[in-house]
């Protein structure tokens, strides 16, 4: 008996796991604004980044670099929230224009693309196309979702 609910209880996780959904985009309205500077984000559509919390609340940005500035700083943000609650963390990809999520891309930081804010982080999906970008774009250097802290956005 003990066996037979053992086996019961892994056959109910592999079914849950199986159809567990991620968290996907949501497309932002005319009315969603950037959580840090302000501006219009639906206006961007080649910038756009997002923060979706577990709880089903969001965030909009203008581009990447508005996004670590909140990520990185939700005491001010939006105190009620930390990192743990966030669900999934999406950005627009320079070439594509997919909305990627944003921990399996590549930032290059300082290049001559301006965003809607001015100098933008611009998320790239490969490390070969980062780099060739960067030579393109007389770009300063490539950056990971971790490595990118209040230090590197001033």
């Amino acid at each position: 008996m003990k066996r037979l609910c053992m086996i019961f209880s892994l056959v109910f996780l592999m079914v849950s796991f199986t159809f567990a959904e991620e968290v996907k985009p949501i497309k932002p309205s005319a009315k969603d604004k950037c959580m840090v500077c302000g501006m219009f984000v639906a206006k961007y559509n080649n910038w756009i980044a997002e923060i979706i919390f577990r709880d089903g609340t969001y965030a909009f940005f203008d581009g990447p670099k508005d996004m670590f500035t909140y990520y990185n700083n939700l005491v001010k943000y939006n105190p009620s929230k930390k990192t743990s609650d966030i669900a999934a963390v999406y950005v627009t990809e320079y070439y594509s224009t997919k909305i990627l999520p944003a921990e399996k891309l590549f930032f290059v930081k300082g290049s001559n693309v301006n965003g809607p804010m001015g100098e933008e982080l611009v998320p790239i999906e490969t490390e070969e196309r980062a780099k060739e970008f960067m030579k393109d774009h007389n770009g300063k250097k490539i950056l990971r979702f971790n490595e990118i802290t209040m230090n590197v956005l001033k």
